[in-house]
């Protein structure tokens, strides 16, 4: 018996206005405190770099990201929970890693919610690395939750 495997081809495209209704949707079925789509606007409008992992007309996930002086602070990466344990988020952060070297950064950084284990270990694998902590950082059901400070030296 041979097993079927189904390929996607996907590919990036800038993250633009039009497209912001959709990935608010997913970043609202991902995520318990969701950005809004003025967060992700005034992104764009401030030049953050926005860019959509895309199968077609389907948006399986996203990033921004700022540049600093030297580094990138990559602001949010999400992959759409449907598509999830398929290795979209380390092509995300390929992708990153490659959009920041061109841009001259020497580092990546990164926040991450503490009680978000599983983003936490995807990081470390590809070689990021815990150097602080931030305090109350993230809006949660009962209060603020601290943030994990990681980097990643390119």
């Amino acid at each position: 018996m041979s097993a079927v495997f189904k390929t996607i081809e996907a590919g990036f495209e800038p993250m633009t206005e039009s497209r912001l209704d959709e990935v608010v949707g997913i970043e609202r079925r991902a995520y318990g405190h969701p950005w809004t789509r003025g967060n992700f606007a005034d992104s764009l409008r401030s030049g953050y770099q926005g860019q959509l992992l895309c199968a077609g007309d389907t948006i399986l996930g996203y990033f921004v990201a700022m540049c600093g002086v030297d580094e990138v602070h990559l602001l949010n990466i999400t992959v759409d929970p449907m598509y999830h344990r398929q290795g979209w988020g380390r092509i995300m952060l390929d992708a990153l890693a490659l959009w920041a070297r061109g841009q001259g950064a020497q580092w990546l950084w990164l926040e991450v919610r503490t009680s978000n284990v599983r983003a936490q270990q995807i990081y470390l694998r590809y070689g990021y690395r815990r150097v602080g902590e931030r305090k109350n950082y993230y809006p949660a059901d009962q209060g603020r939750e601290d943030a994990i400070v990681m980097s990643y030296k390119l």
